[in-house]
C-alpha cells in the first residue's frame, strides 16, 4: 500500500496536491489542510473494490420518468413550534420530514430558542411522536442546567449526548421522534470519512446521511451551524443547498432583541423576518415589531425619518437617521443595516437630480434597531434622511416614506404599498410620500385618515418633504 498526500481547502473543498498559504478558488487564507489517502498496489485491485455507486435522491428512493400528473403527493402537515414568530419564519410551522439549518453568532440563541421548541413539541399532545435533542458541544447536565434556568419542563424531552452520526441514526431509528434538534453539524463525524470533525467533507457527508434519514422517516431535524468570522455559515456552501430551509440570527449578541431571518425556505417566503425579545426565561415573541424600531422623541430631529419597509410577508416600519458633516480628512460613506455600495450611489444620484452635493462631508446612515433592510424600498427614506441632515431642519414626526429611486431620479414602485400604508395608520403617521405608482385611488375609503403625497421625482419628494408642517 502507498499513501499520497493531497491538501483540501476547509472553506470551499478544494483539492490541491500541494500546500498553500491561500485558496485560488475561495481565497480564504490558512485553509488548506493535509488529507492522506491510502491506495492499494495495482495487482490487489478488482472490481470488489470499488465503491458502490449511489442512486436516487436524499430520500433514498428511486423512480422511472413519469410526468408531473401522475406523481402522487400529499399537503404537508404544520407541526406549531410554541412560539408564534418562529413558526412564521418556518412559513407556518415545522414541516415533517424537513430539515432546518439555523446559524448564528455564538450566544446570540441558537441553543435557546431550539430547546425551548424541543421541550414544547415534546410535550405537545397533536404530536404523534416525541422530541429527541442531541448536542455534541455540551455536557447532558448543562442542557439540564439550561433548561431548569429558563424554568422549561424537563419531565418529556429525550435527550443524547453524541457526535458519532451513525449512532445517532440509530437512536433517532429507535426513538421514532417527530423532531430532533443536532447541536450542531460541525461537531459530527461518519465513520466513512477519515478526517476531522468540521472538516468539508465531514460536514457534506454527515449533513447528507442526517437529510436522506429526514426524508426517509418524516422526522423533522434542526441543525445548528457555527458561522465564520464574515458571518456566513462554516463548511462547504452545498450544506445550504442540501438542507430545506436556511434560518439566520442577526442582530448584535448584547441587545435584548434576536432577529431570524429566512434566507431559503421550500415551504414558506423568503426574507421573513421573526421578531423576538430575549428574557430571563428565553426567547418571547414581540407582539408589534414595528414599536421596538421607532424612536419617540419630545421634538422631531433633523436627519431622522420612518420607512414603510417589507420583510417577508409583513410590511414593518423602522427609523433611518443620517449624519452628515463636513470632513477632517478623506470622506467617508458608512452604511449600517443597509448595502454601503447602493448608498454611494444614491448619494451620486441625490447630487444629480436632488441638487443636494455630499462632496467633501462625512455620510453616515443607521437603521435603528439593528434590522437589516435587505430592499430597494429603503432609497427614498435615505435620500430624505440625508437631507434633512444637511439642511440642518427636521421632518415632520407623523411622516413616513417608501419608495425606489433610479438613476435617472426617479421614484419607482415598490411591491404590497397599500398594506405599507395600512401598518403606517395603524401606528398613528398622518402623512406619507410614495411614488405615484403606489398611490390608492381617490375613492378608496380607507385611506382617509392619512395624507398621501405622490411624487414621481426625487427632487418634488425633497421640496414636498419640507413643505409639510
Amino acid at each position: 500500500m502507498s499513501k499520497k498526500s493531497s491538501y483540501v481547502c476547509q472553506s470551499c473543498g478544494a483539492n490541491y496536491g500541494k500546500w498553500a498559504g491561500q485558496c485560488a478558488d475561495c481565497g480564504e487564507w490558512n485553509t488548506l489542510v493535509e488529507s492522506v489517502s491510502v491506495a492499494l498496489p495495482h495487482h490487489n485491485k478488482s472490481k470488489s473494490t470499488k465503491p458502490t455507486p449511489r442512486t436516487g435522491n436524499y430520500a433514498g428512493a428511486t423512480s422511472g420518468v413519469m410526468t408531473l400528473n401522475n406523481v402522487g403527493f400529499s399537503l404537508e402537515t404544520r407541526m406549531p413550534t410554541g412560539i408564534g414568530e418562529f413558526d412564521r419564519v418556518l412559513g407556518g410551522g415545522l414541516v415533517a420530514g424537513s430539515v432546518v439549518l439555523i446559524g448564528g453568532d455564538p450566544g446570540i440563541g441558537k441553543s435557546t430558542i431550539l430547546l425551548q421548541t424541543a421541550i414544547f413539541m415534546a410535550g405537545s399532545q397533536s404530536l404523534s411522536g416525541s422530541a429527541l435533542y442531541i448536542t455534541g458541544e455540551e455536557s447532558l447536565s448543562q442542557v439540564a442546567m439550561r433548561a431548569v434556568r429558563l424554568g422549561l419542563p424537563t419531565d418529556r424531552l429525550r435527550v443524547l449526548a453524541e457526535t458519532n452520526v451513525e449512532t445517532i441514526c440509530q437512536a433517532l431509528t429507535a426513538e421514532q421522534p417527530a423532531v430532533a434538534v443536532i447541536d450542531s453539524i460541525q461537531t459530527l463525524f461518519t465513520e466513512m470519512i477519515q478526517s476531522a470533525p468540521g472538516g468539508v467533507a465531514q460536514i457534506r457527508e454527515t449533513a447528507a446521511i442526517l437529510t436522506r434519514y429526514a426524508k426517509q422517516t418524516g422526522t423533522a431535524l434542526f441543525l445548528v451551524g457555527h458561522v465564520t468570522k464574515e458571518g456566513a455559515l462554516a463548511g462547504p456552501r452545498v450544506l445550504e443547498h442540501m438542507v430545506d430551509t436556511v434560518l439566520y440570527f442577526e442582530g448584535e449578541s448584547d441587545s435584548r432583541f434576536r432577529m431570524i431571518r429566512a434566507v431559503k425556505n421550500r415551504f414558506g417566503a423568503v426574507n421573513e423576518l421573526g421578531i423576538f425579545g430575549m428574557t430571563d426565561t428565553g426567547l418571547k415573541e414581540v407582539a408589534n415589531p414595528s414599536a421596538i424600531f421607532l424612536s419617540r422623541y419630545e421634538k422631531p430631529i433633523a436627519g431622522s425619518v420612518v420607512m414603510v419597509s417589507r420583510e417577508g410577508t409583513r410590511p414593518l416600519l423602522v427609523e433611518v437617521q443620517a449624519l452628515v458633516d463636513d470632513s477632517q480628512g478623506q470622506p467617508r460613506r458608512m452604511a449600517l443595516g443597509l448595502d454601503y455600495q447602493r448608498l454611494a450611489m444614491l448619494l451620486a444620484v441625490m447630487h444629480r437630480h436632488g441638487g443636494i452635493h455630499t462632496s467633501g462631508q462625512d455620510v453616515y446612515v443607521n437603521v435603528v434597531g439593528g434590522v437589516k433592510v435587505m430592499e430597494t424600498g429603503s432609497d427614498l427614506a435615505v435620500l430624505l434622511a440625508c437631507a434633512s441632515s444637511i439642511k440642518e431642519k427636521p421632518l415632520p414626526s407623523r411622516l413616513c416614506v417608501f419608495g425606489e429611486v433610479g438613476l435617472s431620479g426617479e421614484i419607482r414602485p415598490v411591491p404590497n404599498g397599500q398594506e405599507r400604508l395600512k401598518e403606517a395608520m395603524k401606528h398613528g403617521f398622518t402623512h406619507a410620500i410614495i411614488p405615484v405608482a403606489n398611490a390608492p385611488k381617490d375613492d378608496n375609503e380607507q385611506f382617509k385618515g392619512i395624507q398621501i403625497y405622490a411624487v414621481e421625482r426625487l427632487d418634488s419628494a425633497i421640496n414636498k418633504a419640507f413643505e409639510i408642517e
